[in-house]
């Protein structure tokens, strides 16, 4: 039996008395469902850290590092061998008894004035070509005249004419302004055949600075000097890298302006003394390679330490 309250004969304990309204229950939303999964899997990996190993590109790695590697081996190993010994065993074969009778003979002749030759004129060019090309790269690009790109169009022009195709209107200006057979009449047509494609990897970098920047030391009222000084050149420094490692090869690597703009043995440089090896009737071989190999040292430093400043300016050549 179930208790009746009193003065009402069907109300039980648990309703509630008259003029209370209770709040609607409703029936609580069912909690989420977890569903049992199996074990995660994981994306497989395409590429580098595929499984599959990838034998087209080692095969090509391999041949590559044949076509690079033999003519270095060839290179460095000639150079601790007799001359004897280099003709009767050939250019593969190990040194039977490594000497260092080359290096000496190479290190005891004119190669160290050949080499200051060369760096002197090697510095001096990059110096005319960084100094030249940031001035001018800078006029191309905040001038807005029509001077301007005209300027820019005839440093353009230079890319399409080759160094060899003036070389009797470069000599007769050298005769005549009286620098025949001194390092300077190697260094001025060095650095103007350098300019050309350095001025269009600065012009590239410098457009890519943003203008508020410009207008920013604008408004505080900077010269182009100190526009140029403080803003441009900090922000340039990938692509005026570029430049001096690219007209610093250029320079240590020529030979057609040294032959034929020289003629002392004080002024020659190391293009024209590794002929001091080749004899008319022989060819010492390991020296000559001696001398290429101590030549190469160098310029292989300074671009090692500036290559990824070289790559870097220019990636960003074309600019915007």
């Amino acid at each position: 039996m179930t208790d009746v309250l009193p003065g009402h004969p069907n109300r039980s304990p648990n309703h509630p008395p008259d003029g209370v309204r209770t709040p609607n229950k409703t029936p609580a939303a069912p909690g989420p469902r977890f569903r049992r999964r199996g074990p995660s899997r994981r994306p497989r990996l395409v590429g580098r850290g595929s499984r599959t190993p990838n034998y087209p590109a080692g095969l090509g790695s391999l041949i590559w590092l044949g076509i690079v590697g033999l003519p270095l081996y060839v290179l460095v190993a000639a150079t601790f061998q007799t001359r004897d010994g280099y003709i009767d065993d050939g250019p593969l074969a190990l040194p039977d008894h490594p000497t260092l009778a080359n290096y000496r003979r190479v290190l005891r002749s004119d190669f160290l004035s050949y080499l200051l030759n060369t760096a002197l004129v090697t510095a001096v060019c990059a110096a005319i070509v960084i100094t030249l090309s940031v001035t001018v790269g800078y006029t191309v690009v905040r001038a807005r005249g029509r001077a301007s790109r005209r300027i820019f169009q005839i440093f353009l022009l230079g890319l399409a004419i080759p160094s060899q195709a003036v070389v009797i209107p470069v000599y007769l200006v050298i005769t005549k302004l009286h620098l025949y057979d001194t390092l300077l009449a190697v260094i001025l047509p060095t650095a103007a055949f350098s300019l050309p494609v350095s001025v269009l990897i600065l012009v590239g970098t410098m457009r890519d600075i943003d203008e508020e920047l410009y207008e920013s030391m604008a408004l505080d009222g900077a010269s182009p000097t100190r526009v140029l000084l403080q803003l441009v050149v900090p922000l340039s420094r990938s692509g005026i890298s570029t430049v001096g490692v690219m007209s610093a090869l250029h320079a240590w690597n020529g030979f057609l302006f040294p032959l034929l703009l020289t003629q002392s043995k004080s002024n020659r440089l190391l293009t024209l003394g590794l002929y001091d090896y080749v004899g008319e009737f022989r060819v010492d071989t390991p020296a000559l390679l001696t001398a290429v190999v101590l030549s190469i040292l160098p310029i292989f430093l300074v671009y090692l330490f500036a290559r990824r400043q070289l790559i870097n300016g220019l990636m960003g050549m074309g600019g915007k």
